[in-house]
């Protein structure tokens, strides 16, 4: 079943560490209202990117906390926080779920 995230903040981060993504996934969402909206396995390393889905706010402050739990086990490859997807964008992040 498919989630409605329309109006939803989006952020993603990648580490080098598919385990130190489920640490740092588990720490955001005890932090911030947030909804994990998928985790990518990097199909050419160990490495893992997260999708978490809220408010402009709850999404910073789950980033925030995500990486600082993640810096001392895994190399953060890259993150960034889009407050407000477009239509196209939120199409794009749609074909990276469960493919």
């Amino acid at each position: 079943m498919a989630e409605n995230y329309e109006g939803m903040a989006v952020g993603v981060f990648e580490l080098d560490s598919e385990c130190a993504c489920f640490v740092a996934l588990d720490a955001a969402a005890k932090t911030a209202a947030v909804k994990i909206q998928g985790v990518e396995r990097n199909r050419l390393s160990a490495g893992a990117c997260v999708k978490m889905r809220g408010s402009v706010s709850d999404v910073k402050a789950a980033m925030e906390v995500a990486l600082d739990v993640a810096a001392p086990i895994s190399k953060i490859v890259s993150h960034t926080v889009i407050a407000a997807p477009t239509e196209d964008t939120e199409t794009a992040l749609a074909m990276t779920i469960k493919k």
